[in-house]
Parts: C-alpha cells; sequence; structure tokens
C-alpha cells in the first residue's frame, strides 16, 4: 500500500550527521503512513551501514524503508539522487530531507495539513541555523519574509524564497513541473525547479514554525554552483517574468551590482533602463555610466528611502540584489 508521504532523502558521503538525521525521522508525531526513501550517491563512507542499522529500528517502528543507490566511481550529483529517491518511492506527498539535516518532530504533520490545503504550492518553514551565527542575514531572510515576499523576492541572489531542504509538495504537483535537473556538480537544481514550478503557476507557502535544523557546511554541493551561473539563470528569468512587461525602469544601484546588471540585461531590456537610482550622493555626482569596482552596503539608507516612497512590491519594484 502507498505511504501518504515519503520521505526523499539524497545521501552522499553523510556518516557524520546520518544518525541524529534518521532519528529525526523516527521522531515524526505524524498519524498517517509513512516511508523513507534513500538514494545513496556513491558514498565512500559508512553511510550505508548506519542506514542499514537505522532501517531495522524505522521498520520496526512501523516506517518502512526503500533504499536505492549506485557504486559508480564517482556520485551523480544531488538532481540524479532526488530523482531517483523519489522514483523508487510511493508517498502521495514528498517530504525533502538533507542527510546532514535535522527534522522536528511536528514538520511532516504541519506540512502535510498545509499541503493538501495548497496542493500546487511548494510548503517551505522557518529553519534554525546551525552553527547559530553562520549566515545571521540569509536566515533572517529566510524566515522573516512576509507571505507576499515569497512570490515577489524570487528573483535575489538568495535563491528560493523556501529553501530547498524545507520543501514539502504533492507527488503529482512535482510530476507537472519536474524532476530535477541531473546536470550534477555545478548546477542550481533547486533553482531551476523552483523557476520551472513558477512558470507553471505554483505557489509558495511558508508554515511559520521553525521545523528544521539547517546546517552550514562550506564543502556543501550548494558551493559548488558558481555565482556568475547564478546570476545567469537570475537575469533570464527577470527578463521573463518581469521586464517583458515593463516599457521603462530605473535601476536603483548606481554602484557594482546595478552596472553589471545592466550589462547583463539583453539588449532589447537595456533600452527600457531610463536611469540608475542611488542614495550615495558620489555615485549621482558623476551624471554618467561607468565602470568600477564599489562597495554597495548603504547602511540601511536604501531601505528608509524605498520605504518613503510607499511602492508596492512587485507591482512598482522588484529586489534583484
Amino acid at each position: 500500500m502507498a505511504a501518504q508521504v515519503s520521505v526523499i532523502l539524497p545521501v552522499h558521503d553523510a556518516e557524520p550527521w546520518l544518525d541524529e538525521c534518521l532519528r529525526s525521522v523516527l521522531q515524526q508525531d505524524f498519524q498517517g503512513s509513512m516511508e523513507l526513501s534513500v538514494f545513496n550517491d556513491a558514498s565512500k563512507d559508512k553511510s550505508m551501514t548506519i542506514i542499514e542499522e537505522w532501517k531495522v529500528k524505522l521498520e520496526g517502528s512501523g516506517i518502512p524503508v526503500v533504499i536505492g543507490g549506485h557504486s559508480c566511481p564517482s556520485p551523480r550529483g544531488v538532481g540524479y539522487s532526488k530523482n531517483q529517491a523519489i522514483a523508487q518511492s510511493s508517498g502521495s506527498y514528498l517530504c525533502f530531507l538533507d542527510s546532514d539535516d535535522v527534522m522536528m518532530p511536528q514538520r511532516v504533520r504541519l506540512q502535510h495539513e498545509a499541503a493538501v490545503r495548497h496542493p500546487t504550492s511548494i510548503i517551505g518553514c522557518q529553519v534554525r541555523r546551525e552553527p547559530p551565527n553562520s549566515t545571521e542575514r540569509y536566515t533572517r531572510w529566510i524566515n522573516q519574509l512576509a507571505s507576499d515576499q515569497l512570490l515577489t523576492q524570487v528573483f535575489t541572489s538568495h535563491g528560493p524564497t523556501v529553501v530547498m531542504p524545507t520543501w514539502f509538495c504533492s507527488r503529482a504537483w512535482f510530476s507537472h513541473v519536474g524532476p530535477f535537473d541531473e546536470g550534477g556538480r555545478g548546477v542550481p537544481e533547486d533553482l531551476l525547479f523552483f523557476y520551472n514550478h513558477l512558470r507553471r503557476g505554483g505557489g509558495v507557502v511558508r508554515v511559520d514554525q521553525s521545523l528544521l535544523l539547517y546546517r552550514f557546511r562550506p564543502d556543501a554541493a550548494t558551493h559548488a554552483v558558481l555565482e556568475s551561473t547564478i546570476w545567469t539563470h537570475r537575469v533570464c528569468f527577470l527578463e521573463e517574468r518581469a521586464l517583458c512587461h515593463w516599457a521603462t525602469f530605473t535601476i536603483w544601484n548606481a554602484g557594482r551590482q546595478g552596472r553589471r546588471l545592466y550589462r547583463s540585461l539583453s539588449e532589447g531590456a537595456r533600452r527600457k533602463v531610463v536611469a540608475f537610482c542611488d542614495v550615495d550622493e558620489k555615485k549621482i555626482k558623476k551624471g554618467f555610466y561607468c565602470y568600477e569596482e564599489s562597495q554597495d552596503l548603504t547602511g540601511g539608507a536604501f531601505e528608509d528611502n524605498l520605504s518613503s516612497l510607499r511602492l508596492k512590491e512587485g507591482r512598482d519594484f522588484l529586489h534583484f540584489s
């Protein structure tokens, strides 16, 4: 019989964190049927030994465990592993989990409730970062975006407005949007899926409780994606979703990032740029465009200026950086 929820767990050399991760699966308070689908992506450590030990514990508690994998010399990547874990699973809903993260006991229950109410949405949640001070600004952004900003701030450098390890959605909707790109290391498979999800009219919902311990690791696969790759995808999506609908627009940044954005636009989009704006008087006094390296931090002056104009985000302006 198919489970109601499949926890999707790709694994590659996750030995240091797997015990804590798998214990959090066992401790879920969800009262429906749940299974764990693990795909081992060429782990060379003791990950599979740990998984086999936990399989006995989980199945003894009524949580079936499906294990797949391959023994190729090199890993195939996160996108491939997630697709394989989904293909071998049976659940009507998919709960994504990274092997170095830890779910709070109520995660599956609360996100399943939200997914039932929002069948064409990706359901995320707030997170607790570990180490606590590793990415303070990013963590605030993850946890504090207003519900409407989950759709208006999809163009920023932070990526998806609900982070991939918190995703929960129906299998039917995943099949409608997916699968994940399987290009491997250096491909932002979560961002590409998120953009496709939005193209198909999907929604974004966040459960406003901290349901995941979200671990920061400098060697994580996400850091293998070049900033320039992310930038190119973001610019293309910005043009596709917003700039094509605007007759003219202003770039609110006369510094390095603003000028880089201008240079990255297609010729047609560049013709729509009528001005650069900035709160830095020295940049404005130049009165002309030039290229130079500079810092773009304004100490809050930009945010104060923007707030004073009483503009509506998503209609009158969009955040890019």
